[in-house]
């Protein structure tokens, strides 16, 4: 049985190498995972038994047994976020009122409402950088006041539009990237290795940003810098991904670059939970599974997208009549009737 440690395993000592490999935490307890995007090996996964032969083809790949009570990963019936009766008061305006949210493991959704109805607040709280003023606020099974959120954040991949402004421009890149392992925004405060310097260039190639790994920060175009923080985003292989406006920034060519990003995010058999945060419907990728409508800092409705993303709610979250329509692609359209 290979050992397990703080989120590493190693291979079983009989094996021929004794690669160390990172193991992301939470997700389906017998699953197949290609670690090659992130320069190491491909493995097979399994805890506690090997897998079915109907799951290899040709050589298989090393097998490692993990011990399930080594592992720390969330039960299938915990939610991967639940925010309940979250309030937010600042200077006596309330900014989100009663707002509740519960996102399970298999669930990808999307907040939608006008500027001002309260979605970055969420957002900031969902990642653990906002307290709410009443409410309770739960995270892979950990409960915000009663966990180390320095720790927690790791496993959280979190995109805003206004987080640029707290990275140091003469940052690389990369280091922008690398940092996220551990939720750290100066790499001097912890050590890395070269799979972590790895896993940062396989994060930039996917958001198409990876020639640009040394240049810094602050002499990237928006466009790039957004992209570079999305590519922070997967640095850990997050178990959630909170996403606010993340296209903010982008032109056309870039936007489509992150749709496409995106659905790999959204439509993977093994994709992490997922909440983003638009008004751009044309941005939305497929896979999204349910939608949040916020109003005034209210929820105005929320469930599956199949069933409350119509033209009539969309048109009262925006206080205008819209169309809406879905594509065959799954992209959707809206415009003023």
């Amino acid at each position: 049985m290979a050992k397990v440690a703080a989120g590493k395993a190693t291979m079983d000592p009989t094996a021929k190498a004794a690669d160390t490999i990172r193991v992301p935490h939470g997700r389906d307890p017998i699953r197949r995972f290609n670690m090659t995007r992130a320069g190491y090996r491909t493995f097979q996964f399994c805890y506690g038994q090997r897998p079915s032969p109907s799951l290899t083809s040709g050589s298989p790949p090393p097998i490692i047994l993990l011990d399930p009570e080594s592992m720390s990963y969330p039960s299938p019936m915990v939610a991967s976020l639940a925010l309940s009766g979250i309030t937010v008061v600042r200077d006596g305006a309330t900014i989100v009122n009663d707002v509740n949210l519960t996102v399970q493991r298999q669930e990808r959704w999307l907040v939608v409402g006008a500027n001002g109805s309260g979605k970055t607040t969420l957002m900031r709280i969902a990642a653990l950088y906002d307290h709410p003023t009443r409410g309770t606020v739960s995270v892979l099974g950990e409960t915000l006041g009663d966990t180390d959120v320095r720790t927690l954040r790791r496993r959280i991949g979190y995109v805003s539009a206004s987080f640029a402004s707290e990275i140091r421009g003469t940052l690389s890149a990369r280091d922008v990237v690398m940092t996220a392992r551990h939720a750290a925004l100066e790499p001097w405060w912890h050590s890395y290795d070269d799979g972590d310097r790895d896993r940062a260039h396989v994060c930039l190639d996917t958001m198409a940003v990876g020639d640009l790994w040394d240049r810094s920060f602050a002499s990237l175009s928006s466009g790039e810098q957004q992209r570079v923080l999305l590519a922070r985003s997967i640095m850990n292989d997050p178990d959630i991904v909170l996403l606010d406006e993340p296209s903010a920034r982008l032109d056309l060519g870039g936007r489509e670059q992150l749709v496409q990003a995106l659905a790999l995010m959204t439509t993977g058999i093994d994709a992490a939970p997922l909440v983003l945060v638009t008004h751009h419907l044309d941005e939305i990728p497929p896979g999204m599974t349910h939608v949040l409508f916020l109003r005034a800092g209210n929820t105005m409705i929320a469930g599956a997208i199949d069933e409350v993303f119509t033209a009539d709610n969309l048109s009262e979250c925006f206080g205008m009549k819209l169309r809406l329509e879905r594509r065959e692609n799954g992209r959707f359209t809206a415009w003023a009737d």
